[in-house]
């Protein structure tokens, strides 16, 4: 059985004449036939297409960053004439007529797309646990969670059962699972990488972006799915360096200063066991000669609540669409009325009819000025703490989740569950890149750190993230 530690490795096997692209996906479908069915990790997967497509790369060696590399999206993103459902019962038989942006870049550059993978319904969820075709399962213990939304996403990477993959963060639905299942996972700036092809869930806080193996494999497929696109307006303008300039770029930076978090590594709900290797990794860092400070946040504080003020106001208003009588699932009722309440009460799951109630209550007359327009202004407030933190270090490092995975059906309470972004929703509140990596084990779990850069400096979470992952290859930082 082949396994692959990253996209490198299998590049060399393609270079030296080891593999062609189509026997690398005929392996990818041996693994989904034989693993999937206990992880959940894909709602539908595309093994004819993945075929086709391998099939094509007739070229002897890879051309771009990210040639011949097997993917899994999250099925909240476009791939054409495929199925998307978003995980929800309510857009089942639904086909994408077009690529996402991303999709297509990456098409274009030669990767492969192996299937549209599982994730919390409409990306509503820190577990994996909310979706219409059940939870997906933690490879490393399936009794675990993966971590959500992008749990398929994870759970595939995770347990081999494609090289690497999409997910999107509104929340910390990249960076979250891949905590949980010991990968690299990638938030970008806002409007890096295109939002055409995604369906929204939050307009102003949703980023995709790439669950990988390693930190390179990251790089690759940021740089191949990051820049503008004139389908998205709120993508930014700066051109996006290649593969090989980025690494340069990242090679040469001369980043010396750490901000560490004491409103995050003093938090009462982080465990005790994440803190301990937090401290670790901070010790180490300082031994490699990086400055370490400590960085006040204050209105971090009240992140969990704006969060959930505006994702959800921002929910309530994408959602409206799903009504039964454009597309996707309908239940038939005496009038129009009845038919959308029918459709939407057994289209939509739980967690999802929550949080639009949550959101529709926010923006309600009486109630949006005390609510939503109060968030937005604390919103406001974590820009400029960030802006401030920023002036005096060069990057800012946290825990990425304040506890290790735990049991299927173990959290019932959504407020408990919502507690699980702690330390990633201000992140996107202020539109920031943060990248999550695997910082050794404790009790056999995985424990994750993320690194946070100012607005468009990607550059310097890769450059961080390549010098842990170095560290940790070495064997200089702990087990």
């Amino acid at each position: 059985m082949l396994r692959f530690a990253s996209i490198a490795d299998l590049h060399r096997a393609y270079r030296e004449g080891h593999l062609t692209p189509l026997e690398v996906v005929e392996h990818y479908e041996q693994v989904i036939q034989e693993r999937d069915g206990l992880i959940n990790a894909f709602i539908t997967p595309t093994l004819e297409l993945a075929r086709e497509q391998a099939a094509a790369l007739s070229d002897p060696e890879p051309t771009s960053p990210v040639w011949g590399v097997p993917l899994a999206i999250k099925d909240n993103i476009a791939v054409e004439d495929v199925e998307l459902t978003c995980g929800s019962r309510i857009l089942l038989g639904y086909r994408a007529p077009y690529d996402a942006t991303a999709v297509a870049r990456l098409r274009q550059a030669g990767a492969v797309i192996l299937g549209k993978a599982n994730l919390d319904e409409f990306a509503m969820g820190s577990s994996g646990e909310t979706s219409h075709f059940g939870p997906t399962r933690n490879p490393l213990n399936p009794e675990f969670v993966p971590g959500g939304s992008s749990s398929g996403s994870a759970a595939a990477v995770a347990a081999g059962e494609a090289l690497a993959a999409l997910g999107s963060d509104t929340g910390g639905s990249i960076r979250q699972p891949a905590a949980f299942t010991g990968l690299v996972g990638l938030k970008p700036t806002y409007g890096r990488v295109s939002r055409f092809g995604l369906v929204a869930f939050a307009s102003s806080l949703d980023q995709i972006g790439p669950l990988t193996l390693t930190v390179d494999d990251a790089l690759r497929i940021y740089a191949v799915i990051a820049g503008a696109d004139p389908r998205d307006a709120t993508t930014l303008e700066e051109p996006v360096p290649t593969y090989s300039e980025l690494l340069k770029t990242i090679q040469g930076l001369p980043i010396r200063t750490v901000g560490v978090i004491r409103d995050f590594l003093e938090s009462p709900r982080l465990d005790a066991r994440i803190r301990e290797r937090m401290e670790e990794v901070i010790h180490t860092l300082e031994r490699e000669g990086f400055r370490i400070r400590t960085v006040e946040l204050p209105s971090q504080r009240y992140a969990i609540p704006t969060y959930y003020l505006i994702a959800t106001s921002e929910a309530s208003s994408n959602l409206a669409r799903y009504d039964g009588t454009r597309y996707g699932f309908r239940e038939e009722g005496d009038d129009l009325l009845s038919m959308y309440a029918r459709t939407r009460g057994r289209g939509f799951g739980q967690e999802v009819k929550r949080r639009i109630l949550l959101g529709t209550f926010a923006l309600s007359a009486g109630y949006a000025e005390a609510f939503y327009l109060r968030a937005l202004k604390v919103r406001r407030m974590m820009l400029e703490d960030f802006a401030r933190a920023f002036e005096a270090v060069d990057v800012l490092l946290a825990p990425t989740t304040p506890y290790l995975p735990f049991r299927i059906g173990e959290k019932k309470d959504p407020l408990e569950l919502y507690l699980a972004d702690l330390f990633t929703v201000g992140v996107n509140l202020a539109g920031l890149p943060a990248l999550a990596q695997p910082a050794g084990r404790v009790d056999g779990w995985p424990v994750s750190v993320q690194w946070i850069a100012p607005h468009g400096e990607e550059v310097r979470l890769f450059h961080m993230a390549f010098h842990l992952e170095r560290l940790y290859k070495e064997g200089t930082h702990g087990p």
